[in-house]
């Protein structure tokens, strides 16, 4: 990334992915092609997601959280110093403040606050996570090819032709062994 402010969230992805490469993740960028997820890592069966800010935005929590079905932690990775600090003096409810917040500056990554993972009594999401890793771990061996596009989570598109092209396959559908064709 070049020095100044980012142009665009892409290019604060470089540095995020050379940080959790060297925490020992397997990384990869917008691996659903429809930017829902924006960074993923997975390292053994721990899933983290980061979403990527050129701002502070008041949805940046929300949005995290949403994304938390999905991720054993997640974080926001902002590409300014007041936007970083506008988000730790965010009052937030205690899921938001499981929320990593975290600064791109330069080539670097400033962790100001860590991600805690999701447990207990307010993790309602065990089966997405599993099966969300499933996923993941055929991307990894090249079973689900690099680039191919998830017809997008919780539903399914249907060609007027009744047939269906790999990206317009759901998430749901990849985590099933017995896929759509057996």
């Amino acid at each position: 990334m070049s020095r100044g402010r980012p142009a665009s969230e892409h290019e604060l992805a470089g540095p995020v992915r050379r940080h959790l490469e060297a925490l020992g993740y397997r990384v990869w960028i917008d691996p659903d092609g429809r930017d829902y997820f924006d960074v993923v890592a997975k390292r053994n069966e721990e899933v983290g997601l980061v979403e990527l800010k050129l701002a502070d935005g008041p949805r940046v929590f929300a949005q995290a959280l949403r994304r938390r079905a999905w991720g054993d932690w997640v974080a926001v990775a902002v590409a300014s110093e007041p936007s970083a600090e506008r988000l730790m003096r965010v009052r937030t409810t205690p899921l938001a403040r499981r929320v990593g917040i975290w600064l791109v500056r330069d080539d670097t990554v400033d962790v100001r606050r860590g991600s805690q993972p999701w447990s207990g009594s307010d993790d309602p999401y065990e089966e997405e996570r599993r099966g969300f890793r499933a996923v993941l771990d055929r991307l990894a061996s090249g079973e689900i090819p690099a680039g191919a596009k998830w017809g997008g989570i919780g539903r399914m598109v249907r060609r007027a032709s009744g047939g269906r092209g790999f990206a317009e396959y759901t998430i749901e559908e990849l985590t099933r062994r017995d896929g759509p064709d057996d």
